[in-house]
């Protein structure tokens, strides 16, 4: 029976306010509280400040229920998440406690539950106040707001620096009712598939109550059955015959085979039935030491990959709220970036199965981290159990997905334990050290053979080499945008760039929707409320410099503001992703720092929090291609390196041109050129074209077909010449579409087409004198009126 939806009741206890409210669940306090008109949407304005209360008020969600029940019936009471610190009452009687968001919860309430009508009680206590009565006066190292280190939660509810601080409390995801007799398991799955990928094993693990009874597992044409005697953990398996494996996004089909585990009665009789998607793939890290350290290759099904993508973090904070579908749009937009790999961020959740489920779908390699992020942990009681079981039950829940290839310990906690200054705070105290290298490990081997396992991100797979270096392991890049241009991300070759990202606000409409219209300044406080980094407003500014003209005069007007740093993070992460793809096979992975958004924020998402693509995933479209031209510094001068991440050989003509940005082309060479599957080839440009006649107006402009334009200056970005926007454009309509019909009376650089309510299918194009091109505007909701007129903006509008 599921007790999710309304008839739920959500109200205050203790404190000096007296609420009730209609509930629903999955939800929280926050999300009730809005809907009945409590509180206002903290997501707006400024309204963060306003609902601190919330969080340190304690709640009860409360409901009625009909049951239908016989003496001989057993009866579980099921929780998939409950956020934190809950007691359960059926029926006036305490039936558990929980101090864990990130577990499920099964309750024997046999004797709670009666026929006919009963009562269902959940009381949640503050969180907020939980913890820092845990960390007293002489806490363990943390971030932000609240010591989230002493309390199984969501880290980031207590605020970071993309994400507000707004500590709740709910029934965060389904909740029901079991009823049985005779016997009940539960029923996990997760696969192998041996290196030579000739001989898969489907691995059961059932937890049977009741009994005895019998297991018949079938997948992929093979079935078999098991008697199971006895109460407890069952662990089966299932030997299957060459496979087909699945395959990540650009090296083959995601083939998932559907697996169906029975738990029968010894009549034969179905007591229970479950079915899943599995996948059957060989996963290993390859830490082989080279002349430059120690690769760090994901290799799958014996093939090395290069991992294309980026962290994801929660895409709404109040986490009840993300559906199924959003996940999949979400996972959609990261693959029409030509993204693989996609980053769970360990101050987050574990997703929802819709999320690993989409993933499996479209072949995206999960890399997972384990919930703890920048912080210590106390290894003692009562955290080391809650610990312990959450590592078991997450591990297992998510084990039978194949997209889940790496399990990570944790984020930046042995960083921080070496570079931020924890020893003298930590003394002689336990910090995590523990979970990182034994107990974590040790359930991953237990329940996800077929997975891998990192220490911790970044970290060095080398005893004793520092966790943070570019020539072993995965690395963080966070000096460049917190010190540096962004040309420094040349300065490093790293085996795998695990993070590393450049700021921008989110996009116009979403950002006009949040403050309830456009801000006047770039100072606007409402505006302001949404950088949740230190400093990081002037950071935006301040990285500007040197790559566009007066960069004190774009501070000061919020059109031109918000364009240019949209720009400085596209080229940005342009720049970084290009530099580390020439570098394959040194370097094997690039994962920009944040896919999306918890709320409308200032941050570092490519896709902000109402769904829009930002400039950068454009850019980063680009970067990501299968097949990429980008002009690269060399030894032997500016070099066109062709990046061919595709198993066909690339063979075509390399057009390379120096062209002036009013006159157009000054001077051309062709080369031929044939770069061997999952290779990468550097071809100097030579004189003919690096040789400028007027350098701060002309550009270098490489060409094929089959991959996008390249260009590169001569000088100091702001230092080039670009002419006056000269573009004249029209806008014809077709049945779901506009198309916007471009022609260049100059050079113009980031060209972006855009009109209220549109989603552009292409933009940051660059035009030559005389170009045309053509983007397609199509409605973001059903419905949406084609535009008349649209706006052009370019890179040129900065320079005038």
């Amino acid at each position: 029976m599921e007790l999710t939806g309304d008839g739920w009741t959500l109200r205050s206890v203790g404190g000096d306010r007296d609420i009730e409210v209609p509930g629903v669940v999955p939800g929280c306090a926050h999300t009730d509280l809005m809907r009945a008109g409590v509180i206002p949407d903290p997501f707006l304005a400024m309204h963060e400040a306003d609902v601190q209360w919330v969080g340190l008020a304690d709640w009860e969600y409360r409901r009625t229920f009909e049951a239908q029940v016989s003496a001989d019936d057993r009866v579980h009471l099921v929780f998939d998440g409950l956020q934190t610190i809950a007691t359960v009452f059926v029926n006036g009687v305490e039936v558990g406690a929980t101090r864990n968001m990130h577990r499920r919860y099964r309750f024997d309430v046999t004797d709670a539950v009666r026929p006919g009508t009963n009562e269902l009680t959940v009381r949640f206590a503050s969180s907020a106040r939980a913890m820092l009565d845990a960390a007293g006066d002489d806490p363990l190292p943390y971030d932000w707001s609240y010591p989230y280190n002493e309390l199984r939660t969501m880290a980031c509810e207590g605020g970071w620096d993309w994400g507000p601080t707004l500590v709740s409390a709910g029934i965060w995801r389904a909740v029901r009712l079991e009823v049985w007799n005779t016997a009940r398991a539960d029923v996990d799955v997760t696969t192998t598939l041996d290196e030579d990928l000739r001989r898969g094993t489907l691995l059961v693990d059932l937890d049977v109550q009741g009994g005895p009874c019998a297991a018949e597992v079938t997948v992929a044409g093979v079935s078999e059955r098991f008697p199971l005697d006895t109460t407890g953990r069952h662990l089966l398996s299932v030997d299957v015959p060459a496979p087909e494996p699945w395959w990540p996004r650009g090296h083959g089909a995601p083939t998932l085979h559907d697996a169906t585990v029975r738990l029968l009665d010894p009549a034969g009789t179905v007591l229970q039935e479950t079915h899943h998607r599995v996948g059957f793939r060989h996963i290993t890290v390859d830490t082989t030491p080279d002349e430059h350290g120690r690769a760090f290759t994901l290799r799958v099904n014996g093939r090395p990959v290069f991992c294309k993508g980026a962290n994801w973090i929660p895409d709404d904070l109040f986490v009840s709220r993300i559906t199924p579908d959003r996940y999949a749009t979400r996972v959609e937009q990261a693959c029409a970036a030509n993204m693989n790999t996609l980053r769970v961020w360990g101050g987050g959740i574990y997703e929802d199965e819709a999320f690993y489920a989409a993933c499996d779908a479209r072949g995206v390699l999960i890399w997972q981290d384990f919930a703890f992020a920048c912080a210590a942990y106390p290894e003692e009681e009562p955290l080391r159990s809650e610990v312990a079981a959450e590592a078991d039950d997450v591990v297992r829940r998510l084990a039978a997905h194949p997209s889940v290839v790496v399990w990570n310990g944790a984020n930046e906690c042995l960083l921080g334990h070496e570079d931020w200054g924890w020893r003298e705070q930590i003394r002689d105290r336990t910090w995590g050290e523990g979970y990182y290298r034994e107990l974590l490990p040790a359930a991953v081997a237990a329940h996800a053979p077929g997975a891998v396992y990192v220490v911790n991100s970044p970290t060095a797979t080398e005893p004793g080499v520092h966790p943070q270096v570019p020539g072993d392991g995965p690395t963080h890049l966070w000096d460049t945008w917190n010190l540096l241009d962004y040309a420094h991300y040349r300065d490093q070759i790293p085996r795998f760039a695990a993070e590393f990202g450049w700021q921008a606000p989110a996009t116009r409409a979403t950002l006009t929707e949040a403050i309830g219209g456009w801000p006047e300044s770039p100072g606007d406080p409402a505006l302001l409320a949404r950088q949740k980094q230190p400093g990081g407003e002037r950071h935006l500014v301040d990285r500007l410099k040197g790559r566009f003209p007066a960069p004190d005069r774009i501070a000061a007007d919020t059109d031109r503001w918000h364009l240019a740093t949209s720009l400085n993070q596209a080229h940005a992460l342009r720049t970084a992703v290009e530099h580390f793809r020439s570098w394959w096979p040194r370097t094997a992975g690039a994962l920009i720092w944040q896919l999306n958004d918890v709320w409308p924020a200032l941050s570092w998402s490519l896709i902000d929090h109402g769904g829009r693509p930002k400039p950068a995933w454009y850019a980063v479209r680009a970067a990501f291609a299968d097949r990429l031209v980008t002009l690269q510094p060399r030894e032997a001068g500016l070099s066109a390196v062709l990046v061919n991440d595709t198993d066909e050989e690339w063979t075509g003509e390399l057009v390379l041109r120096r062209v002036h940005v009013r006159d157009g082309e000054a001077a051309r060479t062709v080369r031929d050129f044939t770069v061997p599957p999952r290779s990468v080839l550097p071809l100097p440009v030579g004189p003919t074209i690096t040789q400028a006649g007027r350098r701060r107006e002309e550009l270098v402009v490489a060409d094929t077909a089959g991959a996008d334009r390249a260009i590169h200056v001569f000088v100091r970005d702001d230092g080039l010449r670009w002419p006056a926007p000269d573009v004249k454009h029209t806008v014809e309509h077709r049945e779901d579409h506009a198309l916007v019909h471009l022609t260049a009376g100059a050079a113009l650089g980031d060209v972006i087409a855009e009109a209220p309510g549109m989603r552009a299918d292409t933009a940051l194009l660059t035009l030559l004198p005389g170009e045309t091109a053509t983007v397609a505007l199509r409605p973001e909701r059903e419905g949406t009126a084609l535009p008349r007129e649209v706006t052009v903006r370019t890179r040129n509008d900065l320079y005038t």
